[in-house]
């Protein structure tokens, strides 16, 4: 990722770069697997959306999960219009870099997939992950139902328990209803696939999240 000196503050409109009226140009399909990554995705699958710092390492954990249909990256939750990625970067698109989820509910469900959200970044961080600082890395569920919804907040409720009898401070995840999810370029579409070298510096609390252990989401 590049690394800026940026605001722990989101812009106000007025602060907000314009944007652009047209969507940028990104992949047709998954690097990986080969399958379309706008859809039309298969009947019954469902779409979650995920933002846990640096997108790169993200959306590696999630397509390698069994599963996984397709994922993105993108940008969600800003005011700038067709964000491109170095705007982002300023801290003046409001945005947050987010992995977007098909999966197959037959296979695997969305608490598990909270699960593997939660244990694979610290979610008590505030405006950054790790050494990426700023607020396109901050931590967000972005739900597309009344159910995922509940199952978000009632997983951040039990898994904030478990963080705080280990030390850690109270959970910064913003849990919101799924605003318009931007894809972002081709390069960053599947990255680390691409670039098996890449930067990643996705990291967890080593604490486990209690869902499937008696708790539910």
């Amino acid at each position: 990722m590049f690394f800026f000196k940026k605001s722990a503050e989101l812009p106000t409109a007025a602060q907000a770069l314009p944007g652009r009226a047209r969507p940028l140009p990104t992949a047709e399909t998954h690097f990986v697997n080969g399958h379309a990554l706008k859809g039309p995705y298969p009947e019954g699958f469902e779409t979650a959306i995920f933002g846990l710092g640096c997108f790169w390492g993200a959306e590696r954990k999630f397509w390698q999960t069994p599963g996984v249909y397709v994922t993105a990256v993108g940008y969600i939750n800003g005011i700038t219009p067709n964000p491109t990625y170095e705007e982002t970067c300023t801290g003046l698109t409001g945005h947050a870099e987010a992995v977007l989820v098909v999966f197959d509910p037959a296979k695997i469900s969305y608490a598990q997939l909270l699960k593997l959200f939660w244990e694979i970044h610290d979610p008590t961080q505030g405006m950054r992950q790790g050494n990426d600082v700023g607020t396109t890395y901050r931590s967000g569920l972005y739900v597309t139902s009344a159910e995922q919804r509940a199952q978000a907040e009632a997983s951040l409720a039990a898994y904030d328990v478990a963080l705080q009898a280990k030390g850690f401070p109270a959970i910064t995840t913003e849990i919101v209803d799924a605003p318009h999810f931007y894809f972002a370029e081709e390069y960053h579409q599947q990255y680390l696939a691409k670039n098996p070298n890449g930067y990643c510096a996705l990291s967890g609390t080593g604490v486990s999240c209690p869902i499937g252990t008696g708790v539910a989401a």
